[in-house]
């Protein structure tokens, strides 16, 4: 298999290392495609995002990675755009396209950070305690991605399960629940985007599994969906963790091909 990993993070916002560091700890693991995808502009929360200023720095930081393993490792510069990011100003090759926060009035409210106490409080106070509705606001909003945010990948389809496993948040098996996430994977995969599986929270030790959960990625396959490999790496030590579980999901939800961005598009792979 070609090892690919298109969702990278660097210090840039919320990573740990530079872009030179992921790039070369990528190529020390023999990475033969990597893509950067720094958080969009998001001005009200700067902590976690990019900035109007160091935007197009990171932009051209990856250009020069990009020149510097030219003919030994593909390098592509992209974004991963949150619902409420701003347009970027640079050029991207491509747009990871993701949830992490809701609007409520003026309020832009995170769901998936912070501990379970901490979420069920937000859901107390924003969805008068019915997380049933909170999960189905967030699907709404991951159906619209493509059109709000210009992706062709979607980023952490299910990521308001980050917590499921260790607290038990939400009952994935909840009628309005699995409505909710397959009309969301109905509507992608009718606008022929790409579902990442990603690993991130398995890095993190939050889960045993990558997102999203099997039976959703079930519901990908038999609606025709492409899938692609990312570790949503922010720790240069992180980079591909737990890629081989990735693998084995797909595998066991019936896929037999992954999607590879290439310089002209995605291309399908057989998986290995």
């Amino acid at each position: 298999m070609i090892i690919q990993d298109v969702h990278i993070h660097s210090a840039f916002a919320d990573g740990k290392h530079s872009v030179a560091e992921m790039a070369a700890a990528a190529f020390a693991l023999g990475v033969d495609s990597l893509g950067f995808s720094e958080h969009g502009i998001t001005d009200f929360d700067p902590k976690y995002s990019m900035s109007l200023e160091s935007a197009p720095r990171y932009a051209a930081e990856v250009a020069s990675e990009k020149e510097r393993y030219a003919g030994r490792m593909e390098i592509f510069c992209g974004v991963e755009q949150d619902y409420y990011s701003i347009a970027p100003n640079f050029h991207c090759d491509y747009r990871i396209g993701s949830v992490h926060y809701v609007k409520k009035g003026d309020e832009y409210v995170i769901v998936d950070g912070g501990s379970a106490e901490q979420l069920l409080l937000r859901i107390e106070k924003y969805w008068n305690g019915d997380r049933m509705a909170m999960c189905e606001e967030y699907y709404s909003m991951v159906s619209r991605l493509p059109e709000v945010t210009k992706c062709n990948i979607i980023g952490h389809f299910d990521v308001i399960t980050k917590l499921n496993e260790l607290s038990g948040l939400f009952d994935t098996e909840n009628s309005r629940y699995r409505e909710a996430a397959y009309a969301a994977i109905d509507a992608l995969c009718g606008a022929d985007m790409v579902f990442e599986i990603n690993t991130g929270a398995m890095a993190r030790g939050v889960r045993t599994t990558p997102y999203p959960y099997p039976d959703m990625l079930c519901r990908i396959r038999e609606r025709g969906g492409r899938i692609m490999f990312n570790s949503d790496c922010h720790h240069k030590e992180k980079l591909l963790y737990g890629r081989d579980v990735a693998v084995a999901a797909a595998k066991n939800a019936g896929f037999t091909e992954y999607a590879l961005l290439t310089a002209n598009g995605f291309k399908m792979h057989p998986i290995g």
